[in-house]
């Protein structure tokens, strides 16, 4: 086994305490959405389903921008077999999806969110962004992303980024839940308000347009749209 297969194995450790902490902080969403049932039963069934995806993952790079984002991707696809067995319908998985990542948000401590909003607008992180935009197209790592990086208009927005090739889609179509693809997206809404992205997007790959265009403005409005399905979640 290569080392860029062994990546994620080595951190398998580390990858289930997050997905512990994810789930406790979503206790009370698992037991609204699964009524009657053995909840500790059912986080450990969807445990163990993570468990079995992590050596799945596809190798981005190692230690790279969107290396996180796939991983939870797998999170919500184990939760999405585990629910799809006890008869939920995709439109309800990709509620109770929403309302696992609004769960995680809120239990994270504020000062910790201020935090990160000046890292996403800072010189050095758009520099970094920059260059990993231009390796994106190189297509090393063919399971990946593949992106533009987009410089600010100096008025309505900062910086954007146009994903023309998005992970996240190819790992849930190689593991048959294409479908799902669609309902993770929306949670860019939690992350935009939570640390002032001021996110606005229109269109993604997820629900077939040829590209997913993020534009991001300090401070500014979060405008996404979202599947008819959650907007009533959502809004």
């Amino acid at each position: 086994m290569s080392s860029t297969e062994l990546y994620y194995l080595k951190r398998k450790s580390r990858l289930l305490r997050e997905f512990d902490f994810t789930t406790r902080s979503a206790w009370a969403v698992l037991d609204r959405y699964f009524p009657g049932e053995d909840i500790p039963s059912l986080v450990a069934e969807t445990r163990r389903e993570f468990a079995n995806l992590i050596p799945q993952l596809p190798y981005l790079g190692g230690k790279q921008l969107f290396t996180r984002f796939i991983v939870n991707t797998a999170m919500l696809l184990a939760v999405y077999r585990v629910a799809r067995l006890r008869g939920r319908t995709v439109e309800q998985i990709g509620e109770l999806s929403y309302e696992i990542g609004q769960a995680l948000i809120q239990s994270m401590p504020a000062f910790l969110l201020r935090l990160f909003t000046p890292m996403n607008f800072s010189q050095s992180y758009l520099k970094r962004l920059h260059r990993a935009s231009l390796e994106s197209h190189k297509r090393i790592y063919p399971e990946g992303y593949v992106f533009d990086f987009v410089p600010g208009d100096g008025k309505t927005f900062d910086y954007g980024v146009d994903y023309l090739e998005c992970a996240s889609c190819k790992f849930l179509a190689k593991q048959g839940a294409a479908e799902l693809a669609p309902y993770i997206c929306p949670a860019d809404i939690l992350y935009s308000e939570a640390l002032n992205w001021g996110l606005v997007r229109t269109q993604t790959l997820a629900e077939g347009a040829d590209r997913c265009d993020f534009r991001f403005k300090k401070g500014g409005i979060t405008r996404v749209n979202v599947p008819p399905a959650l907007q009533t979640v959502i809004w």
